[in-house]
């Protein structure tokens, strides 16, 4: 506290600067990956707080689902440009997993003069694409693993629901409905974290691909 701004470091300069603009309750808030680093119950104030700030909020972040439980409007950083994005967060885990099977699909356009392209340019190009893709398969290995994770930790959640739904259960033993209540939250934060790190994995692929 007793620390001039001058003899701050970079973050530390850029946490005062935050700190002296929100204390003015300014209409619009930039958070980047507000999340990192939190606890389930933080990001569950962080997510009401959102929900309750009258202002506009941009958020840079990978975690869904602070994503899906708080923004109306999605923009994709991608390829040095930022556009609107007009599907949710599970189209565009599906268009990621597309692009991470086919580098093309559903992101470039090939050119009238690529399509035009004699034949015999074809195999050359199946040669690199396949180096290419044995190069980075330990990188799309660790994908898979993320994504069988997932599935699997989505279906406990969904047999802790089933029994969650008992409208008896915390009548019967209050003990057992806690128990239940805690694991369903803690398969929840697992899921949102390993999305998280799914997330990071695919781009990262992506653009390994890509500059390849």
């Amino acid at each position: 506290m007793n620390t001039k701004a001058k003899d701050l470091s970079g973050g530390e300069k850029a946490r005062l600067l935050m700190g002296l603009v929100t204390f003015n309750k300014p209409h619009l808030l930039i958070l980047d990956e507000p999340t990192n680093h939190l606890d389930i119950d933080t990001r569950s104030a962080l997510v009401q707080a959102l929900n309750a700030y009258n202002g506009a909020v941009i958020v840079i972040s990978h975690d869904r689902h602070l994503i899906e439980a708080t923004v109306d409007r999605l923009w994709i950083v991608r390829d040095g440009t930022v556009q609107a994005y007009d599907g949710d967060m599970e189209s565009y885990r599906k268009e990621l997993l597309k692009a991470g099977k086919s580098p093309k699909s559903g992101i470039e356009v090939e050119s009238k003069d690529e399509v035009a392209a004699p034949v015999e340019k074809k195999p050359k190009q199946r040669v690199i694409t396949s180096e290419v893709r044995k190069r980075f398969a330990p990188l799309r290995k660790e994908i898979s693993a993320l994504e069988r994770e997932i599935e699997s930790h989505k279906q406990t959640l969904e047999s802790l629901d089933q029994q969650l739904a008992d409208p008896d259960l915390f009548v019967k033993d209050p003990n057992i409905g806690a128990l239940l209540s805690k694991r369903r939250s803690d398969t929840d934060t697992a899921i949102a974290e390993i999305e998280e790190a799914w997330l990071l994995k695919s781009e990262e692929y992506e653009e390994a691909i890509a500059n390849a």
